[in-house]
């Protein structure tokens, strides 16, 4: 086996014959060759194309060698992966980093180019130049090296992947698509298996105009799109999954992975920032990675959530502006929704290991809002305290919202006096008998304006709650009194500051 290494990585870097770049059509892999995606001698292939072996039996990922894409005719340089620079600061996830301020000094300590980085949607994140899954190890290209119209050759030095049937490829070319979508489409497909407009939901979107002339639809068609997403400046979108459980957008990302270094975020598995009017539709969104690893993080005003279902771990979905979600799932570890947006929330479900919200509404804006839906606490441990030999674990209030003091005692902006969320007509099973909190105490906290609302609680099996023990912070609405409250509650308009949402 160790020889069949030796002729695999040796042939590597033969130079590809001139014949070959004029190839008809896909070369069938020698025996013991691993499958390639792209295959050797394909044509009109996306450029954002991942590139994708398939072995006999699992490689593993080295930590030596290059990656290297030259373009055929021209012999220079499109993109290098060096595997001897390691991912990131914390490559598995896990930091030793105790709160916010260490996280933030420890990103700061290092340079980004220290470590693996592409730029996604003009922002540098670390990401994982090889992501072995099984047989299958795929290559992340850099964002953007390969262009249209082009033939390349892909070379990967000894090293760079290691194990017994690491064996049988001398040759690896493929010809891009002469041409891109043209510029006044309205409807893109995505396609994992290279059939459509784009290979990865990325590359789609940052295809799209900023500002598009008619609304434009991303069609995601089922499968597994690993990869980190990262929207900045776009509006009139909608990406519509085929299926809400056969397209699965996935990424390993957190605050440890992608340290906090000013700016956007890093730490989701998907991002929308400063957008306005994106509609998500019909499929799920994982963020594998434990701590503070947003599904979904949206920044954005007149944003709609349709039908979708985000997993993630700490602060799985972080919110801020305007956003309706409607018929949704939401699974995370605890702080399950930070809430800094004005979110209308109809017929969704959340399942939360901790707490399901830590609201911090701005003054003059509404906040977590939610309508007949449902709220289930998952009976285990949070996962960062359980240690690497899987004893101990912290079981955390499944409170439905909290305020904690945050920050140094009497410290301006510590806490949020403003934090709202009401909760009506709603199904729980799990939720503590206070039901809130807890709730920073006077004198260093004024709660006076928070309004923590709930009306028509009942558990799942339909029969009204039991809200004696309420935290005394709450107010429970009642008919006939609160009738107007609750009917206004109950409108979105009212909610999102006058927008009305319309589901496309």
């Amino acid at each position: 086996m160790a020889a069949n290494l030796r002729i695999w990585l040796a042939g590597l870097f033969l130079a590809l014959p001139l014949a070959a770049c004029a190839m008809d059509g896909p070369v069938e892999p020698a025996p013991g060759a691993p499958l390639l995606f792209p295959a050797n001698g394909a044509r009109n292939v996306n450029p954002d194309t991942h590139l994708v072996l398939t072995f006999a039996s699992p490689p593993r990922i080295g930590t030596s060698g290059l990656i290297r894409i030259f373009d055929a005719e021209t012999g220079t340089l499109a993109d290098t992966l060096d595997m001897s620079v390691p991912t990131s600061p914390n490559p598995t996830g896990r930091s030793s980093a105790a709160n916010e301020a260490e996280r933030q000094a420890q990103g700061a300590s290092a340079a980004m180019t220290d470590y693996q980085v592409t730029t996604i949607g003009g922002t540098d994140f670390h990401f994982f130049p090889i992501i072995v899954r099984g047989t299958t190890a795929t290559i992340y290209p850099h964002t953007g090296r390969l262009t249209y119209g082009r033939t390349y050759r892909v070379t990967l030095d000894p090293g760079v992947l290691v194990g017994e049937d690491v064996s049988g490829v001398t040759t690896w070319t493929f010809t891009t698509k002469a041409t891109a979508p043209s510029a006044n489409s309205t409807r893109l497909v995505v396609a994992a298996d290279g059939s459509g407009d784009f290979n990865t939901v990325q590359g789609a979107i940052d295809w799209a105009p900023a500002t598009p002339a008619s609304p434009v639809e991303i069609a995601i068609r089922n499968g597994t799109y690993e990869e980190l997403i990262f929207m900045r400046g776009k509006s009139n979108l909608t990406l519509r999954g085929e299926s809400r459980d056969g397209v699965i957008v996935t990424y390993p990302n957190n605050s440890a992975f992608n340290p906090p270094r000013g700016g956007p975020s890093r730490r989701p598995a998907f991002s929308i920032y400063e957008s306005t009017r994106i509609q998500l539709s019909t499929f799920t969104i994982n963020n594998t990675f434990i701590g503070q690893a947003e599904a979904l993080l949206v920044r954005g005003e007149k944003i709609v959530i349709d039908r979708m279902t985000l997993n993630g771990s700490g602060d799985a979905l972080t919110t801020y502006g305007t956003i309706y979600m409607v018929d949704s799932k939401l699974t995370g570890d605890g702080d399950t929704i930070l809430g800094y947006a004005a979110l209308f929330c109809l017929r969704c479900e959340v399942h939360s290991v901790g707490p399901f919200t830590w609201t911090r509404t701005p003054e003059g804006s509404h906040g977590n809002v939610f309508v007949d839906s449902s709220f289930i606490g998952i009976d285990r441990p949070l996962p960062w305290t359980i240690k690497p030999d899987g004893a101990g674990g912290q079981i955390a209030s499944k409170a439905l919202a909290r305020l904690p003091r945050n920050g140094a005692t009497g410290a301006p902006g510590a806490n949020f006096p403003h934090a709202e969320m009401v909760v009506i007509n709603s199904r729980m099973d799990g939720v503590p008998p206070e039901g809130w909190g807890p709730v920073q105490d006077p004198p260093d906290f004024d709660s006076s304006n928070v309004r923590f609302w709930e009306h028509g609680t009942r558990g799942l099996d339909g029969k009204p709650a039991d809200v004696s023990q309420r935290h005394p912070i709450v107010r429970q609405l009642t008919l006939p009194a609160d009738a107007a409250i609750i009917a206004d509650y109950r409108r979105p308009e009212f909610v999102l500051g006058g927008w009305t949402p319309v589901v496309r």
